[in-house]
């Protein structure tokens, strides 16, 4: 018998997108074909995200014709063999989203995604912050993406 996945409520959802190192997102290209890249997000409440980026690219192609998002990330997986049924399978804690991406304008906003972003991945440094931020921000885009709709957590083989 195969033993799938239990699906988790939000919290444990939105936990998983706080302590995956990179979080998938998915978008359309302007010709219909998909596309997905593990890019270095934040979360700012249960519905805010945010990512940055430069100020042209493929990303932004994508999200100028379509901005529906879909945001993917596994926060913990490791192989395992069952000697008892001699089943390969993996434990894993996983999560899944649905939001809407749009270009921050407002440079409070930009600064502030900036600064969760930095304590999220170098908390160390903060106190260089304000100094990068006063050379970069007017070349650095940010996207925020709200979800549209609750995310999504399963976990499978971890207590």
């Amino acid at each position: 018998m195969r033993k799938s996945g239990r699906q988790r409520d939000e919290g444990f959802a939105l936990s998983v997108f706080d302590k995956a190192p990179y979080i998938t997102v998915g978008m359309m290209r302007p010709d219909g074909t998909p596309y997905a890249i593990p890019l270095s997000i934040v979360r700012k409440d249960p519905r805010t995200f945010y990512f940055h980026c430069a100020g042209e690219g493929e990303k932004l192609d994508c999200l100028k014709v379509n901005p529906v998002v879909s945001l993917s990330a596994v926060s913990r997986c490791k192989p395992v063999f069952e000697t008892e049924t001699s089943n390969f399978t993996e434990h894993y804690d996983s999560a899944v989203a649905v939001g809407r991406a749009v270009l921050v304008e407002d440079n409070e906003e930009k600064t502030e995604a900036l600064r969760l972003l930095c304590r999220r991945f170098l908390p160390d440094y903060m106190d260089h912050f304000d100094e990068a931020v006063a050379r970069s921000l007017d070349r650095t885009t940010i996207v925020r993406i709200t979800l549209t709709e609750p995310p999504v957590g399963k976990s499978k083989g971890f207590v």
